[in-house]
């Protein structure tokens, strides 16, 4: 090739010029990158689809002008909104020169919230909510009441297969969403009853004034409805979430008005109680969304609280001061819901997790002061059971740190050697690492002979680990258990977690598949959640997922993680033996005639008369290390389910509810499940 010489195939890679810019139009830039505007295209992002519609409905709350929302999920799978609020405005848009409902429905950045005088309070910022469900359905469809008359639109992938056109009189108002997923962008377009619905009530806590309906209409035995309507507000929101202990107190409840430095105002409304638990269970909104991450809002909540206590209990123990008090002793058996109304959030990010607002710190801070110096002097005798609880937390902390020394200066005479049952890989960092921490000695055995040494870690576990929800940080610092864990992952515990020292970038828990394994994922969960959150957040919690069943036809093997995995293997092996017009012996297994292998590690359920032989594992130590690898520790075959925040709060109060000192929750809550349960393995 002579010098500077360019071969055509380089000359096309390499000709970008004004062609090679490409402008998507409308709504084009959602459906082909879905995952920037609703966040990934899996369960999560599905369920947002209708969180962003409900959210436009419950703005309208806020407004004044919305009592009523129904959500439906009906027989084909579409989900549908209506409420009864002042309706999308249909008449024609002044810059645009089309019906006002078309620009909403069909361009991002277009709505009422960009003007305060439409909405002064709301969640949706960027206006791309309904826009961006219009563009990810297969089938949409608008109807709006208003002024006396009913408008309809139809949409397909989110561009107008109709006119908005006026269908008739209405005596009503109101606006009606129904959407049908398209399936082509999504990995499953399932809306799950329970994900769905607990949404829906923690909107109803948040926005008294409201009553959503809730309507599955997908049981062949009937529809499953709820009803979501709490006068209570975020007081009824505490007593639900703290049910499970025994509170201390009754529920303090602040609400406060204050200006803000636009002139808005910012409206903080804070409601709390102490238990006879040992963690701190914050939950906070801005403008219905969770701030997960907290922010100033919280900070001033929390300074506030340990100020005002700490100035009370001085004053009522000026002879008997014990010992000094901080903030988390204030914080011990605290559950709290904060949500603040704010004109302008500034939001740390583009999750909407953390509230940067400067100034929300001095307004919660203020209020949080003067009201709970009101309720401290008009009750004494709760003011001094929450002292109590302070010292006694206080001691605790005291005898923590004298545990935490203990436990340094072993580490530093050990030359902080990692524990001995860890089966440590050889690679160092930790983006390339994961740790498995498994379930018991056998299953143990069985990971470390079948994994990858090169970037594979396993810590076998002996048994269940404490109970930290019901224990002080010193009992839990004395747990073997706890300890090993927290030595191998590096990164510290409670106030002293560094996830910069994290030793390995994916952290695994790997469990058997039946009550015993769900009870020891729960609890490592509640571990990890109280004491290790940013684990949780920074997405490097896992749990790993082994299949229930493996399937033989000849010398071909498939293995299936639950039942209806297990019968769509089955059709699909049936339809290609007949595809393929093999014809192959009848298999009878009897039990006597198992293979020595099969019959340590496997139980045959039945014996098909087509070929197709069923066994089930009896649990992770009766695999054998190359089963282990490839259905559960291969990262080309496995299936690893990711630990979000929200999994981990809904674990933690599973568990206080079947774990904690009530009797009353914890039968409601078998009998309301019971039925979900085929087979029990006891």
């Amino acid at each position: 090739m002579k010098e500077n010489e360019i071969l055509p195939e380089m000359a096309s890679r390499n000709d970008y010029s004004e062609d090679s810019i490409k402008v998507l139009e409308g709504l084009e830039a959602v459906r082909k990158r879905p995952a920037m505007y609703i966040g990934d295209t899996g369960e999560r992002g599905l369920h947002h689809l209708i969180q962003e519609v409900v959210d436009n409905s419950i703005d309208e709350a806020l407004a004044g002008f919305c009592k009523n929302i129904t959500v439906k999920i009906h027989k084909n799978g579409a989900c549908s909104v209506q409420d009864d609020g002042r309706g999308i405005p249909t008449g024609p848009h002044p810059i645009k020169k089309i019906s006002t409902l078309q620009v909403v429905m069909c361009t991002l950045h277009a709505g009422g919230k960009f003007d305060k005088n439409t909405y002064k309070v709301s969640g949706g910022l960027h206006g791309v909510g309904v826009s961006c469900v219009n563009a990810l359905s297969e089938y949409a469809e608008v109807v709006v009441k208003r002024d006396g008359k009913e408008f309809r639109q139809t949409y397909s992938e989110g561009i107008p297969t109709s006119e908005v056109i006026e269908v008739g009189k209405s005596d009503g108002r109101g606006t009606y969403v129904y959407f049908l997923p398209d399936k082509t962008l999504f990995k499953t377009v399932e809306f799950k009853y329970d994900k769905t619905s607990e949404r829906l009530r923690e909107l109803a806590f948040l926005n008294p004034e409201v009553t959503i309906r809730f309507i599955d209409e997908r049981p062949e035995e009937g529809n499953i409805e709820d009803v979501f309507h709490y006068e209570g507000g975020i007081v009824d929101f505490v007593k639900y979430i703290d049910s499970h202990n025994t509170q201390l107190v009754d529920i303090i409840y602040i609400k406060g008005v204050e200006p803000g430095e636009t002139g808005a105002e910012t409206v903080a409304e804070i409601a709390f109680q102490y238990n006879n638990a040992y963690n701190e269970n914050v939950i906070s909104y801005v403008n219905n969304i969770n701030t997960i991450e907290g922010g100033t809002h919280v900070t001033g909540f929390r300074s506030a609280l340990t100020r005002t206590l700490n100035q009370y209990a001085a004053n009522i123990n000026k002879k008997n001061n014990k010992v000094q008090l901080v903030g988390d002793d204030f914080r011990e058996g605290l559950t709290a819901i904060i949500s603040i109304k704010v004109a302008e959030p500034q939001f740390e990010g583009q999750t909407k997790t953390k509230l940067g607002n400067g100034e929300v710190e001095g307004i919660v801070r203020t209020i949080v002061n003067d009201k709970l110096n009101q309720y401290l002097d008009s009750n004494p005798a709760a003011a001094k059971r929450i002292i109590e609880k302070a010292q006694l937390a206080a001691e605790a902390r005291i005898a923590a740190k004298k545990s935490r020394e203990l436990v340094r200066r072993k580490n530093a005479l050990e030359n902080s050697t990692l524990p001995g049952k860890l089966a440590d890989c050889s690679l160092n960092s930790p983006v390339d690492t994961e740790i498995y921490i498994v379930e018991g000695d056998s299953a143990g055995g069985s990971a470390k002979q079948g994994r990858d040494r090169r970037f594979q870690a396993i810590l076998p576990l002996k048994g269940k680990i404490l109970n930290v929800q019901k224990a002080r940080i010193n009992k839990i610092l004395e747990n073997e258990e706890i300890r090993t864990i927290i030595t191998a992952l590096g990164s510290g515990f409670g106030e002293d977690f560094d996830p910069e020292k994290l030793r390995y970038g994916k952290i695994i828990l790997m469990a058997d598949a039946d009550v015993d394994g769900s009870h020891i994922r729960t609890l490592l969960l509640t571990l990890f959640f109280n004491y290790m959150k940013d684990l949780i957040l920074d997405g490097k919690l896992y749990i790993a997922q082994p299949p229930l069943y493996k399937l033989k036809k000849g010398r071909l093997e498939y293995y299936a993680y639950n039942d209806s995995q297990r019968d769509e293997l089955l059709d699909r092996i049936r339809k290609e033996s007949s595809k393929n017009k093999v014809e192959e012996p009848v298999v009878e297994v009897p039990s006597d005639e198992q293979t020595e292998e099969e019959s340590e590690n496997e139980l045959i359920l039945e014996a098909k008369k087509d070929g197709i032989q069923i066994s089930r594992f009896k649990g992770l130590g009766e695999m054998n290390p190359d089963q282990l690898w490839d259905t559960t520790m291969n990262p080309e075959t496995r299936t690893l389910l990711q630990v979000t925040l929200g999994e981990a709060i809904q674990a933690s109060m599973v568990f206080q509810t079947l774990m904690g000192d009530k009797v009353e929750p914890r039968r409601e809550f078998i009998e309301r499940n019971a039925h979900y349960v085929k087979n029990l393995d006891v």
